[in-house]
């Protein structure tokens, strides 16, 4: 009879795997290098996922969910403008980075550059994820362009993508630079550009 999982040995391979991977990306770090920080002897790790494709798809749910857990309230801030929640998300994202010394990058926007075509199982959580975020910052634009505070163009789920795209490319330059300037060009001038308002800081 095979042993019941273990919560706390699934908790220990997710959080190595999610600094492993933003660390160093997907394919310089191994199966061994993950249970050997995780504590735990390699053939614990089919115990608890199929392969380290599904693995990466499970790392990078965790890193969403940590994202929505600490930041994603904002965007249903009743007490903000629905245009200032979207500024605030992004402005919370950058501080993130920021205590990373903006070494590392998003590890969603790392994954999606480094996933091969063979990478069903991630790559169709990075869809989802994608997705699910898009929908989150299109409902506060829907919201601020019922209000009256966007412009009308274009669609609101074109546009959170669009948002979205160009945060990633932020993320990556300042990556390389290991600089926030290209955090602070997005709040100051992509964003409010592409939103429809007059400035980012609020």
């Amino acid at each position: 009879m095979p042993r019941p999982a273990n919560p706390l040995v699934r908790e220990n391979l997710l959080n190595a795997g999610l600094n492993l991977f933003h660390a160093q990306g997907f394919n310089a770090v191994g199966v061994k290098e993950i249970t050997d920080t995780a504590g735990v002897p390699k053939g614990s790790f089919y115990n608890y996922y199929s392969s380290k494709n599904a693995f990466a798809a499970a790392v990078l749910s965790r890193y969403w969910t940590g994202i929505v857990h600490a930041h994603g309230a904002v965007l249903s801030d009743a007490s903000l403008p629905p245009a200032h929640r979207v500024i605030r998300f992004f402005e919370a994202l950058t501080q993130d980075h920021a205590e990373q010394g903006f070494a590392l990058g998003c590890l969603i926007g790392n994954l999606a550059l480094e996933l091969s075509a063979e990478n069903d199982e991630a790559r169709e959580e990075l869809t989802s994820i994608m997705t699910r975020w898009s929908a989150l910052v299109a409902a506060c634009l829907t919201e601020a362009r019922n209000e009256g505070e966007v412009a009308e163009t274009p669609g609101a789920d074109e546009l959170a993508s669009m948002v979205i795209e160009a945060w990633e490319g932020a993320a990556m330059r300042g990556r390389v630079d290991r600089s926030r300037v290209p955090y602070d060009r997005f709040l100051t001038v992509s964003l409010p550009r592409l939103i429809g308002t007059a400035r980012a800081h609020v």
